[in-house]
């Protein structure tokens, strides 16, 4: 803590320095457009109780990173954990509740797992390609998006051709051997609009055994590096066939190979020659009217997904998951003057198969399950400065039957003091994955839904011209009825008693000057099991800073510090002498982004992570980057 107070207080000695600065750029203020909320276009300030971070293109420009879940690091309430270097298991919390209980989108298509143990998202592969903004919604969402979305939903929403079609190619290079190419092209060109990407990287990485761990054997048990090669293609398209109707489609596909170690069952990561295969591919296509002069809003859409995952053990197939997703849905919006109502229907349907080869060779048939689902919503503003969203759905699963969830997030404004209170109450459902209802050992079709809700309330406050921006918010959530394993009858159970969280997330932001602003988030999150115990990997405390500089009018500085609280290490966790690890160290991370805007056709970026050389893990025994450099160009036509 004492490392992290020194840093901050550097950064504000330095911010005072360059307030002297002077610039022409002027930076103008608005409510960001979300869609996630309520799953129609509206102002983050229409948006009612909901608790809503947006990252930007402007922000995923001026951090330099490449993945996704390295930009949702600084988010508040969320953490994120990682076996490893690029390309490893990568999970996500929101609030301190399970991955499971998160839903993970792209442009509103799940990237959740369907093959997975239990339906979590990994976020390993997902960079920051032809990505225009991230939406985060906190809280539970089931309403919206039925299962899976009982702490919150990300939602990943890719750029559109707007302007007269550009194109771009960008090359970097840095650390461990990385490299990453990319090329691009968008625009819109009458009724049409596209935008195009693809994109190669690769990474001769560092061993995801940690070698300066001294708890765990190194040497050579931790000398192998581990590599990461990932390819995307993404392309978001659409036609506008009249003023009333379109046509839009989106399609992403990553292929990907990722050199991993293993966990020695003595209780920690040892090199091991294993790789990981996967490819995965999520598409859509919508077909939207507006009709009766605007009053009604129309969407059909087909989305679906398939991921396949091919493990190896120095070079022989060992294992293969298959998952594919299929969803048939409608929503109408009824546009009234002081209310939108929207009405929504969907089928859905997953599938997975799997197989283990050699000496524990098993195969899990082809299993399928489907869902349908009808909502209903209403955005009510009839009384000045009041905004009330209420939503109620019913989700008829083929095994388990039905689950009625239902939302209110209502907000209040006082414009003279610039003051908004808000809050929410709702409840969510995660339907069983189909390994824990289907697979042939473990498995158990008796299982019902686990069942949550949850609520928070809050402020926020804009004062100053809204130079100065902040809000606090108070959660709670109860999760009930979860599923787990069972080591008495080697099965998937409902498990007895309440998992709880609780918790606080602070933001604040402050603008001096047009071309700096600072932001400061804190999130306090207390979990507990039914037996009482805190959650595994999730910090009490977490801070995150942000300063960022426009100069010149052609360059750009971007600081980011995160401090970290400590954490209780997995039940698995122990060292090399046999001894339980009860808790992963604390840690500060400093991040610095730079960026040069040489004329209209070149750009020139760099970045340094992890400035101090800081030595954490994220999960024990496996190791995270050090300190480490990376610079590129950027072309524009």
């Amino acid at each position: 803590m004492k490392k992290f107070a020194t840093c901050l207080a550097g950064l504000f000695l330095c911010l005072a320095i360059v307030q002297n600065a002077t610039s022409d750029e002027k930076n103008v203020k608005m409510d960001e457009i979300i869609v996630s909320a309520t799953r129609t276009e509206i102002a983050t300030d229409r948006a009612g109780g909901n608790s809503i971070t947006v990252i930007t293109s402007d922000d995923i420009q001026a951090k330099q990173q490449n993945s996704v879940a390295e930009l949702l690091k600084t988010v508040p309430g969320i953490n994120i954990t990682s076996t490893g270097g690029p390309g490893t298991a990568t999970s996500v919390f929101i609030r301190g509740a399970d991955s499971k209980n998160t839903l993970v989108l792209l442009d509103g298509i799940m990237l959740n797992d369907v093959s997975g143990l239990n339906r979590s998202p990994d976020l390993a592969n997902i960079n920051v390609d032809n990505i225009e903004r991230i939406e985060v919604i906190r809280g539970p969402m089931s309403v919206m998006y039925g299962s899976n979305a009982t702490a919150g939903v990300i939602n990943i929403i890719t750029k559109k051709g707007k302007k007269t079609p550009s194109a771009s190619a960008q090359f970097e290079a840095g650390s461990y051997g990385t490299w990453k190419g990319d090329a691009s092209l968008a625009g819109a060109v009458e009724r049409i609009n596209f935008a195009f990407s693809g994109s190669k990287t690769k990474t001769q990485g560092f061993s995801a055994a940690n070698d300066d761990n001294d708890a765990i054997p190194t040497g050579d048990k931790t000398s192998e590096k581990d590599g990461y090669e990932n390819m995307t293609i993404s392309a978001n398209a659409g036609i506008d066939i009249t003023d009333n109707f379109s046509i839009s489609g989106v399609l992403r596909h990553m292929d990907s190979d990722v050199d991993t170690d293993g966990y020695n069952w003595e209780g920690y990561a040892e090199d091991d020659d294993s790789n990981i295969e996967s490819r995965q591919t999520f598409g859509k296509l919508d077909v939207n009217n507006t009709l009766f002069n605007n009053f009604l809003t129309s969407k059909f859409t087909w989305q679906g997904s398939q991921q396949t995952r091919d493990g190896f053990n120095d070079n022989v197939k060992e294992y293969k998951y298959d998952g594919d997703t299929r969803t048939f849905s409608w929503q109408g919006d009824l546009n009234f003057n002081s209310n939108t109502v929207s009405i929504g229907a969907s089928y859905y349907e997953e599938s997975m198969e799997s197989e283990s080869f050699g000496s524990w060779a098993s195969k899990f048939d082809k299993k399928k399950v489907n869902t349908k689902s009808y909502w209903l919503q209403d955005q009510f503003s009839a009384i000045d400065n009041l905004i009330v969203i209420a939503g109620i759905r019913l989700d008829d699963h083929e095994e388990f039957g039905n689950k009625t969830t239902f939302r209110l997030a209502p907000s209040y404004t006082f414009p003279d003091i610039g003051t908004t209170l808000k809050a929410s109450y709702g409840t969510g459902f995660r339907a069983p994955s189909l390994y824990e209802l289907y697979d042939p050992y473990y498995g158990n079709n008796a299982l019902d839904a686990e069942e949550s809700d949850g609520w928070d309330l809050g402020f926020e406050q804009r004062l100053i011209n809204d130079t100065i921006t902040m809000g606090l918010t108070y959660f709670s959530m109860d999760y009930d009825n979860r599923i787990d394993y069972d080591f008495a009858t080697s099965k998937y159970t409902q498990a007895d008693g309440t998992t709880k969280t609780r918790g606080v997330e602070f933001f604040a932001g402050w603008d001096p000057l047009e071309n700096i602003g600072l932001t400061l988030n804190y999130t306090y999150t207390d979990t507990e099991d039914p037996d009482g115990e805190p959650l595994a990997r999730r910090p009490e405390n977490k801070v995150a800073f942000n300063t960022r500089y426009l100069f010149l009018e052609k360059g750009t500085l971007n600081l980011d510090v995160q401090w970290v609280d400590d954490r209780k290490a997995a039940g698995s966790a122990m060292d090399k002498n046999g001894n339980p690890v009860e808790n992963l160290d604390s840690y500060t991370l400093v991040n610095l982004a730079g960026s040069w805007q040489l004329n209209p056709h070149i750009l020139l970026f760099g970045r340094i992570d992890n400035l101090f050389d800081e030595f954490y893990e994220e999960a024990f025994s496996y190791a995270t980057a050090g300190l480490s450099a990376y610079g590129g160009i950027r072309l524009t036509f």
